[in-house]
């Protein structure tokens, strides 16, 4: 029987930030702004706490798509960046999948704007070249819900595992007594009541 759990390793995981880009920010309708920013940030946030290799990928730049976030830069000013000329799928760019294979992981943590396209022709592409693919449904969004579960059906259908930013987190970290601060301190910063219950946690140390 196929294993219907396969469990994100922080040792064998890389995150892919496709096309979170200034233009096309203005696409997405199916979360609130300040909520979707949020999420992409916080997904960041944490790709840079577990040390996995990061990528990001913008598509046509110079067009109407735009610039990528300038914090997502500012984040991961070492990591590789690859500025498509014009492939919609990431995955027919010859850079970003020597980037991807370079990183020598096989399980790929991926977001990006739209998610019917953005995110699910590259997930869909290194699914078919055997990589196991979880993609961040709250750090990728699209024009309304309706585009985004026809776009989540597809990927699953195919094998992608579909995942928010938080569950990603929990199950790299696997256990509370790894480290209570570093994560907490992810979560405060993204969610509010969490910031709530680690004062409480802190109030009673």
């Amino acid at each position: 029987m196929a294993d219907l759990y396969a469990r994100l390793r922080k040792e064998d995981a890389a995150v892919l930030l496709v096309d979170h880009q200034a233009g096309l920010m203005s696409l997405v309708r199916d979360f609130h702004p300040d909520e979707f920013k949020n999420n992409v940030l916080a997904l960041a946030d944490l790709s840079k706490y577990f040390g996995l290799p990061t990528i990001l990928t913008t598509s046509f730049e110079t067009g109407p798509n735009g610039p990528l976030f300038p914090e997502l830069i500012e984040m991961f000013p070492d990591a590789p960046y690859i500025a498509r000329p014009g492939q919609i799928n990431a995955w027919d760019n010859e850079d970003f999948v020597k980037a991807v294979k370079a990183t020598g992981k096989k399980q790929l943590i991926i977001a990006g704007i739209v998610t019917d396209v953005c995110v699910a022709f590259p997930a869909l592409s290194a699914i078919k070249e055997g990589f196991e693919v979880f993609a961040v449904v709250d750090a990728s969004g699209t024009f309304n819900p309706t585009v985004r579960e026809a776009a989540h059906q597809r990927m699953a259908a195919a094998g992608v595992q579909l995942m928010n930013w938080f569950s990603v987190a929990c199950e790299l970290h696997r256990d509370w007594r790894n480290d209570i601060e570093g994560l907490a301190g992810v979560f405060s910063r993204h969610i509010p009541d969490y910031r709530n219950l680690i004062t409480s946690y802190s109030a009673k140390k």
